[in-house]
């Protein structure tokens, strides 16, 4: 059998689904979701096998209209995951439907030369009469090679999907060893899980106002690793929020971070936190590296 592998950048509007899509297609967790728009922050990518195939899934930052420098520099990571992509696979939230944001979306894209399929996600929670109108209209605006309809949080349609996917990508031989799952470095990895629970703990608290930074990485000899990180917020009062009271919000946060990272790891933990002020962080260019972004002016 011939080996087969390729790039399919996974595209679409903020709360889309991607990342949750790139974790099904990938068998396991490699990207951060949480249900609010945004978390994807930076340009990721989830390795799928199926087959012969491999498939390189980049999941990328919600297409959005920016308005800070995060903000732009997210959108140009989304863009850049997209060019020269072997297909470009957009993913809609089928519920919501095209919105004036898909619109441009689509106008864009339909100037795009590679390849592009259609995604309908969360088909599970919309009614079947409104997908097929939807996916009729997605039709003539994109006329896109394919269109598939799956729920990537039930894993309907997703093992289809797999194969179509695997079945376009070019010949050639993998760019990865067959155990790795994802491009990010341990690192990063660990500084996205904490970052997840900010999201998934605080709600609305603290939506985008923090960013969380490894600063070191310890293997030690029993096979465990220590991990020192900061959690940059703007201002006092939001640390507040994230300690909590008498640290009880912090320690929550490093107690549901540290489990999460023992199983994507595979080994024992010892997580340390410290929450820093930094009124400016956005405009840090040593962070924007640290998480995977590139400054944009």
């Amino acid at each position: 059998m011939t080996e087969r592998c390729g790039f399919v950048a996974v595209v679409g509007a903020p709360n889309a689904g991607k990342s949750t899509l790139v974790n099904a297609l990938v068998g396991q967790k490699v990207a951060i979701v949480s249900p609010k728009a945004q978390t994807t922050r930076t340009r990721l990518i989830g390795v799928a096998i199926a087959g012969e195939s491999q498939i390189l899934l980049v999941d990328t930052p919600g297409i959005f209209a920016p308005q800070r420098r995060l903000d732009r520099a997210m959108v140009a990571a989304a863009w850049s995951g997209a060019q020269d992509a072997d297909l470009i696979a957009f993913v809609i939230d089928a519920k919501t439907g095209i919105t004036h944001k898909i619109a441009d979306l689509l106008d864009t894209l339909a100037t795009r030369r590679e390849p592009k399929i259609l995604v309908l996600n969360k088909v599970d929670i919309c009614a079947k009469e409104k997908l097929l109108e939807l996916a009729v209209r997605l039709q003539d605006k994109l006329a896109p090679e394919a269109i598939y309809m799956i729920s990537a949080s039930t894993g309907d349609g997703v093992d289809d999907l797999r194969q179509a996917l695997a079945a376009r990508m070019p010949e050639g031989p993998w760019h990865f060893p067959e155990e790795q799952v994802s491009d990010a470095t341990d690192r990063m990895l660990a500084a996205e899980v904490t970052r997840e629970q900010l999201y998934l703990q605080l709600h609305a608290e603290l939506p985008y106002a923090s960013a969380v930074e490894t600063e070191k990485y310890e293997e030690r000899r029993d096979g465990s690793v220590a991990i020192h990180q900061q959690i940059l917020v703007g201002r006092e009062t939001q640390k507040a929020i994230v300690v909590g009271k008498r640290g009880a919000r912090l320690k929550e946060i490093g107690s549901r971070s540290r489990e999460e990272l023992e199983k994507l790891l595979d080994r024992k933990v010892h997580l340390f936190l410290h929450v820093k002020v930094a009124e400016k962080w956005e405009e840090d260019r040593g962070l924007y590296r640290e998480i995977g972004l590139d400054w944009v002016d």
